[in-house]
């Protein structure tokens, strides 16, 4: 799955918002209005799994196409169509595992609309927890931050150090 903020820093790239793209759009989607249909992607298996990337496209093929598109429609159709499609998936999730909280955090957990429908989630006995958005960070910034303790103490690496993207929590060394 493409990271979450990822899609909304690609989509304000295109249009033309810049970095960080999160409160970017967030800002203009509330000037427009959603009504541009994009795609949602869910897969066919019984996973939880979906992805951004299809959505991430239409957008940019939309903009490349017609770069006169209304920018605000656009990020507020997009913002809504992305909330939709997670909204989906964690309703699915209640379902089969009948779990009762749920937490949402990183750096898109600041967007107001992906808040509010956290939110509306409590009127279906969801118990939603959510950082202060002054805690709402960028995942890329707590890296950082680890990277830089590692540096002072000296632990530094090679250049043939390499990632392990499905290293488990167990693993760690």
């Amino acid at each position: 799955m493409m990271p979450f903020g990822e899609a909304f820093d690609k989509v304000a790239r295109v249009v033309g918002l810049g970095y960080p793209g999160g409160p970017k759009v967030d800002n203009l989607a509330k000037q427009g209005n959603p009504d541009i249909e994009l795609p949602k992607t869910h897969f066919e298996d019984e996973t939880l799994d979906f992805s951004f990337s299809g959505i991430k496209t239409a957008v940019i093929n939309l903009h490349h196409n017609n770069p006169n598109v209304n920018k605000a429609d656009l990020c507020a159709s997009f913002q809504k169509t992305v909330t939709e499609t997670l909204m989906e998936n964690i309703e699915k999730a209640i379902q089969k595992t009948g779990i009762k909280t749920i937490a949402l955090a990183g750096g898109v957990s600041s967007n107001s609309y992906i808040r509010s429908e956290f939110l509306a989630l409590e009127n279906k006995g969801i118990k939603v927890y959510m950082p202060n958005l002054k805690l709402c960070t960028d995942n890329a910034a707590m890296v950082a931050s680890a990277g830089y303790y590692n540096y002072v103490e000296g632990n530094i690496h090679t250049l043939d150090l390499n990632a392990v993207p499905n290293l488990k929590l167990n693993e760690i060394r």
